[in-house]
């Protein structure tokens, strides 16, 4: 199994979802660096996920956060920097993550493989594991964004568009 590393977005979103099942299915075990922990435990995150932190599973690990490692970025937020110092640190296979400048830096400046939510989504459904058609309806009852031609083409890709 690859050594992978997770932002807090996609496994917000999987979990809110229903689909954090996918997770070990895909990846085995997933590092979070703590203060992704604490992101996905803040007062502002819906319960639904912050009850599921509260009780992790025994594939998500959580990680102190690897300060010595600077990186030349302020544009991104801090959860974002420590999973990518922590990726960095542990020489991870792949890193889960969302935002767009996040994934620009860690693929063009670091050289890591990235996907995110609906990368997640489009390899478990082209491995049987989830219907595409039903994790996307699921996903746009949530704040989830995404461009409309990406989500049709995911769609289409897997029979559902």
């Amino acid at each position: 199994m690859p050594l992978v590393c997770a932002d807090s977005s996609p496994l917000r979103y999987l979990i809110l979802i229903g689909e954090a099942r996918l997770l070990p299915l895909l990846y085995g075990n997933i590092l979070i660096p703590s203060i992704v922990f604490d992101e996905l435990r803040h007062s502002r995150t819906p319960s639904m996920v912050k009850d599921w932190m509260d009780d992790c599973p025994p594939w998500l690990h959580v990680v102190a956060d690897e300060p010595a490692l600077v990186l030349p970025s302020n544009e991104l937020d801090p959860g974002e920097l420590a999973t990518i110092r922590l990726a960095s640190y542990r020489g991870a296979d792949l890193i889960l993550m969302d935002d767009r400048d996040a994934v620009r830096f860690a693929r063009e400046e670091l050289g890591f493989a990235v996907t995110g939510t609906l990368g997640v989504l489009d390899r478990a459904a082209a491995l049987g594991y989830v219907a595409m058609s039903g994790a996307i309806d699921k996903l746009r009852t949530t704040n989830f964004r995404a461009r409309p031609e990406l989500l049709s083409g995911l769609l289409a890709k897997h029979g559902d568009g």
